[in-house]
């Protein structure tokens, strides 16, 4: 029989910061060292269910909900723009106000261009670097991305309309999930249910819609993002599912060309690889913090 004390209690909380109701997980010691995770589109800190309790033996895990997904609330009268640079700001305040002045960054999708840049502004605070999909390459960018560099190009309506029609319904969300598994049936559903309806709030689709407007703000910074990766060469690990149509695997194996020291590896699976390998990922989250950090 398992001992119901052996799989450490996740905590689901709340904090103002950045004038903004942040909704937040976290789970393990609180004087133990911090893992900060940042999560992607279209999810939330429900992406890390099954992995915060894996880690929460040995780490004090953080997981936020960035604002515009998720349960994170802003007030109307915040008047908040949802830029890369905002939700950066936002997060930055976050970590402040819970007093966070080390932490490991494990980025995914939109936490990556959000985790770097609360790096580049606290650099001596990344102990380690995590990125599971997250991408600050060029060459990351698979052709899944087409619709959007041509609403980048020509940010019309038309171009707005075919982006919002080919990707903010359900089944954009599910294929997100479910492309590059070898069995989609393993994918548990409540995943991309639980994120497509939340996208059905009234004006979350056009939050999301801004957001991709403004992603091309980050291919702007990835020689930044890259210059940080050779400044301070945090120990890196690059873990990717090799299957993402939006962020390929020459996106991960370019972390070493900034950062010899990389590891990287790839794992038979899509975008979403916790939900299909979370396993394997804690236990090499394990292995590599255990080896790169000091208590």
């Amino acid at each position: 029989m398992t001992n119901a004390h052996s799989v450490p209690a996740v905590s689901v909380k709340r904090l103002d910061a950045d004038g903004i109701d942040l909704f937040y997980r976290e789970a393990g010691p609180s004087t133990a060292p911090v893992a900060l995770l940042l999560h992607g589109f279209p999810s939330s800190s429900h992406m890390y269910r099954d992995l915060i309790p894996r880690l929460a033996d040995k780490y004090r895990v953080i997981a936020p909900d960035l604002p515009g997904f998720g349960f994170t609330n802003v007030p109307e009268n915040r008047k908040y723009t949802y830029s890369f640079d905002a939700l950066a700001e936002t997060m930055s305040a976050f970590v402040e106000k819970m007093g966070l002045e080390r932490y490991a960054l494990y980025v995914f999708d939109y936490g990556a261009p959000v985790g770097f840049r609360l790096a580049l502004k606290y650099p001596d605070r990344v102990s380690a670097l995590i990125s599971q999909n997250g991408n600050a390459y060029e060459e990351g960018l698979g052709d899944a991305w087409d619709p959007i560099r041509k609403y980048w190009a020509e940010p019309t309506a038309a171009h707005r309309k075919v982006v919002h029609d080919a990707i903010l319904n359900f089944e954009g969300t599910k294929f997100q999930y479910i492309h590059g598994v070898s069995n989609p049936d393993d994918i548990a559903p409540e995943s991309y249910t639980l994120d497509a309806a939340l996208l059905e709030r009234p004006g979350q689709k056009d939050i999301q819609l801004d957001l991709f407007l403004d992603y091309q703000s980050n291919l702007k910074l990835y020689p930044t993002f890259q210059k940080f990766f050779r400044d301070v060469r945090p120990p890196t690990l690059a873990i990717w599912g090799k299957n993402d149509p939006f962020f390929l695997p020459p996106g991960a194996e370019a972390y070493r060309r900034d950062n010899p020291d990389a590891v990287v590896t790839l794992l038979d699976t899509g975008h979403f690889a916790l939900e299909t390998h979370v396993e394997e990922i804690a236990a090499a989250m394990h292995e590599f913090l255990a080896r790169n950090l000091k208590s």
